[in-house]
């Protein structure tokens, strides 16, 4: 399966990545709808840009990989009119 790579105008410095989130669960599975309301926040996303890392830890993650991460971690940031978020390495807790 093939990665699908975007390019952004932006580039994150240091041990930084931006990460799309995956889209909310619209449906449960039992079929239930589930209402904008109600619906949690992705943990779940691809990573479209990294930074550099840091003098003495390179980073481990790549674009195009699919990770988890906190709740609540990262800054939420638009560009292009696409909604990204901004975090560091140590808030991705794992490549699936």
């Amino acid at each position: 399966m093939a990665k699908k790579k975007e390019t952004l105008s932006i580039k994150p410095l240091a041990d930084r990545v931006v990460v799309k989130a995956a889209a909310a669960e619209e449906k449960t599975s039992s079929g239930i709808i589930i209402p904008d309301t109600a619906k949690e926040k992705p943990s779940r996303g691809t990573i479209v840009a990294i930074g550099n890392g840091k003098k003495d830890e390179p980073l481990t993650v790549q674009v195009g990989d699919q990770v988890l991460y906190g709740k609540y971690a990262g800054t939420e940031i638009k560009i292009e009119g696409e909604d990204y978020l901004i975090m560091r390495e140590s808030d991705i807790f794992a490549i699936v």
